[in-house]
């Protein structure tokens, strides 16, 4: 008699092998107040706390200046970055964790007074997003981003590429491109925010090239067994509308299916049918961060590998409270409830001192 597989399982990514299923999914926590919006000492007790994961995938990270969106947000740009990512990742390695970078460009999401003097939000069309963006002088509305160029578009591949490279050099296992939630590379997918008529805007085949040449030039620059993609279909995050997610997004599946990504996280959205439609369609390794909204992901997900809808299993407000997450969901619980006054921003409370189980 086969045994099912559980979410407590090992599994072995882009060939390493993890101690189990269950992914920290990424959560921006503003709290990069090092010079040159470097991680902190903080920061690297706050994802050591979370080894026990099977994949840490961490807060966004801009991999340029002009990839910043929010106040306080690290990135993967520069010496001083790459240094002091490094003691996140060996404090990470030295509790026995494996965390991947997640290279997040905004896009148009941000303002100018986020970024270096004299530069504005970028994106595929000059479409301003509805609504107002969080700053270091308060909210503020979203501008209309300047349009990209032909030259700007393969600079910014270049640039997730070197950032990639930069990210091995900091310690970290590999890295995940942020094509979700109505950041750039969503934004690019979305026939809403991309209103392009040449070679990386009308159609499918021509919205899903911007995606497939990161993931492309990424995999190219530290292997493919490094790299994960996030998407989310349909997700109405960040004023985004898709007219017809299936299409597109199985026309980027299809077209990535050759570079043999070590995984696709797909942040659920509100249509439930198209799940297993890009979990037939995805050839590797599934992760599923599934929607639960408005509750946090619970211990009912753990469901999702045992039946195969998913390789493995994302949590994100459960992880930010309870450290020792794994072990919490082997045990029943109990959970600690987070506190969204402290995700973003601060300090130590509601960051570092959720507390762990005993015994």
């Amino acid at each position: 008699m086969t045994t099912a597989t559980s979410a407590f399982d090992p599994i072995v990514l882009g060939g390493r092998r993890l101690a189990s299923r269950i992914v920290m999914a990424p959560m921006t926590r503003s709290r990069a107040y090092g010079p040159g919006a470097e991680p902190t000492e903080l920061m690297a007790t706050y994802y050591a706390q979370r080894a026990t994961a099977g994949l840490i995938v961490t807060e966004g990270i801009q991999p340029s200046p002009i990839g910043q969106g929010y106040p306080d947000t690290p990135g993967l740009h520069t010496p001083g970055q790459v240094r002091a990512w490094r003691k996140v990742t060996d404090a990470v390695h030295d509790e026995g964790g494996v965390i991947f970078a997640q290279l997040m460009h905004t896009g148009r999401i941000g303002h100018p007074s986020l970024l270096p003097d004299g530069l504005v939000p970028v994106g595929p069309s000059a479409v301003a997003a509805k609504g107002r963006v969080f700053t270091h002088e308060g909210p503020k509305e979203f501008v209309t981003p300047k349009e990209l160029s032909d030259t700007e578009i393969r600079q910014t591949i270049a640039d997730f590429a070197t950032a990639a490279q930069h990210a091995i050099e900091a310690g970290f296992d590999g890295v995940e491109l942020h094509g979700a939630n109505g950041y750039l590379i969503h934004q690019f997918l979305s026939d809403h925010t991309n209103r392009r008529t040449d070679a990386w805007g009308g159609g499918a085949e021509g919205r899903t090239r911007f995606a497939a040449e990161v993931a492309t030039a990424v995999a190219e620059a530290i292997g493919a067994e490094r790299v994960g993609l996030r998407i989310s279909p349909g997700n109405p995050y960040n004023d985004m509308v898709e007219t017809n997610p299936g299409e597109v997004y199985e026309a980027l599946l299809a077209r990535l299916a050759g570079v043999d990504l070590a995984y696709l996280h797909l942040m659920e959205g509100p249509d439930p049918e198209l799940t297993p439609r890009l979990r037939k369609a995805w050839p590797g390794t599934f992760v599923l961060n599934p929607f639960t909204h408005p509750d946090a992901t619970g211990p009912d997900a753990l469901r999702l590998v045992e039946d195969g809808s998913a390789d493995m299993v994302a949590y994100g407000a459960l992880f930010l409270a309870n450290p020792d997450l794994p072990h919490r969901l082997a045990a029943g619980g109990p959970f600690n409830t987070p506190d969204p006054s402290t995700f973003y921003g601060g300090d130590h409370r509601g960051y570092t001192d959720y507390p762990a189980l005993t015994g």
